[in-house]
């Protein structure tokens, strides 16, 4: 995969599709990476320019000293898009991807024409509970959270059946130092401001058994901008596009064809 060389950050990225083809962009959640999406790309229509890439301090993107700020993300963002010289795109943001997403929207709207926020808020926990998470990886490493991450994450039977194993793996084999950076970043963010001043086509998903960004959360945040849609996945967790990619792909696509993205 290419490094897109920022100067303080190198991004790992992957663009799929033609050159001239209609944009998407997808990012990801924290203490995972664009593996996230390998489900929910073969689910979309053809004919699609497809953009994801590891956040900073993740996957196989640089990872530079922490802490970091939401503001630092958002222009990772912003800089790679001009990098691959992708404009007026579908953007779409989960958990700490859908905070980028919002921050994106409110500084750069010619980047975007319609945005999607996953499984995410304008503001997410509270510093308190962000400070207890990151005291304890710093005592005792990504291990300490793992398990506890998964049962918020993903529905019941999932969890039984097993199928969670893959992403706790890559949850605790993220960089600390990424983590603990991004962790930073959503402790001090709170976007019920900005949020509440955007225009633009939006679709809020959720799923009916997330702990980390309960539906009624989502909702709030969706509430914000006039005219957003709010859609909830049944028997979906935090990252339905692990646990149900191919329902998550077709509302996407649904999206898509909604807001004239694709024909």
């Amino acid at each position: 995969m290419p490094l897109a060389d920022l100067g303080d950050v190198q991004l790992n990225y992957t663009l799929h599709g033609p050159a001239k083809a209609p944009p998407v962009v997808l990012v990801h959640a924290l203490g995972t990476d664009q593996r996230i999406w390998d489900r929910v790309i073969p689910t979309l229509p053809d004919g699609l320019r497809i953009l994801t890439f590891d956040l900073r301090g993740h996957g196989g993107s640089s990872v530079p000293e922490g802490p970091y700020s939401m503001g630092a993300l958002v222009r990772d963002a912003e800089r790679l898009m001009e990098f691959c010289e992708i404009r007026d795109s579908l953007f779409v943001g989960l958990s700490i991807g859908g905070m980028i997403a919002q921050g994106l929207a409110v500084k750069r709207l010619d980047l975007i024409r319609a945005l999607v926020l996953s499984n995410t808020a304008a503001k997410i926990g509270t510093p308190e509970i962000w400070q207890r998470r990151m005291a304890a990886i710093r005592a005792d490493g990504l291990a300490a959270i793992g398990a506890e991450t998964m049962q918020r994450w993903f529905p019941r039977a999932y969890l039984k059946s097993g199928a969670h194993a893959p992403t706790e793996a890559i949850v605790e084999g993220t960089s600390v130092e990424g983590y603990l950076g991004c962790c930073a970043a959503v402790a001090g963010t709170d976007f019920y401001t900005p949020t509440s001043g955007l225009r633009l086509p939006t679709l809020g998903i959720a799923g009916s058994e997330d702990g980390s960004t309960p539906p009624d959360l989502v909702r709030e945040t969706i509430d914000l901008i006039p005219g957003a849609q709010f859609a909830l996945m049944r028997r979906s967790g935090h990252v339905p596009p692990i646990d149900q990619p191919e329902a998550y792909g077709a509302r996407l696509t649904q999206f898509l064809q909604e807001v004239g993205h694709i024909g």
